[in-house]
């Protein structure tokens, strides 16, 4: 870990977002609430909350810190399913690791979710792909 101990404790805010492509017959599963195992919006939003919180015990390089807030917005948009995750914190040090562990984790809980669906006639994925996971931005502040 990188000693942060000289550092001052200031605002820190950061956004991540991604994406993952589902089929259509997917997307309309979602849409009017057929998926078996739920829906996946919703425990998504969870799942991204639970992985910013352990987001240390996954990157063990990462340090544990106070997460005073997080906002977790996952929706369709056409052919995909987009999750933006924002975390915010008073800190030594950033949450832009804890924002994209956030979007990862509710990513991979779609595609869990509605595997199902997804799969070819011999149990592939050719067309499900997690793409554009990016910081789209980062605030420091004091």
């Amino acid at each position: 870990m990188i000693d942060v101990t000289g550092k001052k404790e200031v605002y820190r805010e950061a956004t991540a977002t991604g994406r993952i492509r589902l089929r259509g017959e997917t997307i309309t599963a979602i849409e009017k609430g057929e998926v078996v195992k739920g829906d996946p919006l919703l425990v998504s939003r969870v799942v991204a909350m639970e992985a910013v919180k352990k987001t240390p015990y996954t990157l063990p390089f990462c340090h544990n810190i106070p997460i005073t807030g997080v906002d977790v917005d996952v929706k369709v948009e056409g052919e995909y399913v987009r999750a933006t995750v924002t975390v915010r914190t008073t800190a030594k040090t950033g949450v832009e690791m804890d924002a994209l562990s956030g979007v990862v984790a509710a990513l991979l809980n779609v595609w869990d979710m509605v595997k199902y669906l997804e799969k070819d006639e011999t149990g592939n994925y050719p067309y499900t792909r997690i793409s554009e996971i990016q910081v789209v931005e980062k605030i420091k502040r004091g």
